[in-house]
């Protein structure tokens, strides 16, 4: 009676092991948001255009694609040098600047806090690096502390509190879980950066919007009745099941089958 339980655990881990072959390969990049930092070579360029890739990461694929190439365009597609050198004058290019409820107000904060920050350091991943040595499981300190940081200007616009999630608002950070996985996240597939090293693939946290919570919940991999922090923890336990030390490979998985096979 106990062999059943544990042959469905690895048809599962079989079935999205396939899945993951299936979507994590170089072809999925064009039309994903990934391929906006996928067209620079400088490790603080993929940063940041990885970031407000991320950050305007809803709606249809096509569609935030364009509208981060608009923005990057802005910077002369040399995102950080524009953040170490722009002018007040530059900033006026921005204000037209809009996608769904991202306004110019928000790309303007961004700009300055962004600026701010790589004028004193070398690499956002230390913005996701709690100044005290835990040993916590997964990033939720590392968001915690990045979200600290990135509105630590006085008077940021309180509009664009809602742009920069955190767990302290108890929301599942979609956005920034899926941002970390693009930059922790290294095999020899080519869609993942792993350029950074100070946060392990394991302490990820599956990015969830609602396709991946319905192929989770169809899978009994989610039972939480709502999507907050607490229920991608939920998820990615159940994933780390699978594979302990990689189990955001499966964000690939439930995104395909999500998405592409409305599964």
């Amino acid at each position: 009676m106990m062999a059943k339980p544990k042959k469905s655990i690895l048809e599962l881990k079989d079935f999205l092991n396939e899945k993951v072959n299936l979507y994590n390969t170089f072809n999925f990049i064009e039309l994903d948001p990934i391929s906006i930092p996928h067209q620079f070579k400088k490790k603080q360029d993929i940063e940041i255009a990885g970031f407000f890739a991320a950050t305007l990461a809803w709606g249809q694929r096509i569609t935030v694609i364009n509208k981060c190439s608009e923005l990057l365009l802005l910077m002369d597609n040399a995102p950080h040098d524009f953040l170490l050198h722009y002018t007040s004058r530059d900033l006026k290019a921005f204000e037209k600047f809009k996608h769904r409820t991202f306004n110019a107000v928000d790309t303007r904060y961004f700009i300055e806090s962004l600026s701010h920050y790589y004028k004193r350091n070398d690499s956002l991943e230390n913005a996701f690096l709690p100044p005290t040595n835990t040993s916590n499981q997964t990033i939720e300190a590392g968001l915690m502390h990045f979200h600290d940081t990135f509105f630590s200007l006085p008077d940021y616009p309180k509009r664009t509190l809602k742009h920069v999630s955190t767990p302290a608002r108890k929301s599942a950070c979609k956005r920034l879980c899926m941002y970390l996985r693009w930059m922790v996240r290294h095999d020899d597939k080519g869609v993942d950066f792993g350029i950074w090293k100070n946060i392990s693939p394991s302490q990820l946290v599956c990015p969830c919007d609602v396709h991946v919570e319905r192929v989770a919940r169809k899978l009994k991999l989610m039972k939480n009745k709502q999507l907050n922090w607490q229920a991608a923890l939920d998820l990615t336990a159940n994933l780390r099941s699978l594979d302990p030390l990689d189990p955001v490979k499966y964000d690939f998985a439930l995104f395909g089958l999500g998405i592409i096979e409305h599964f």
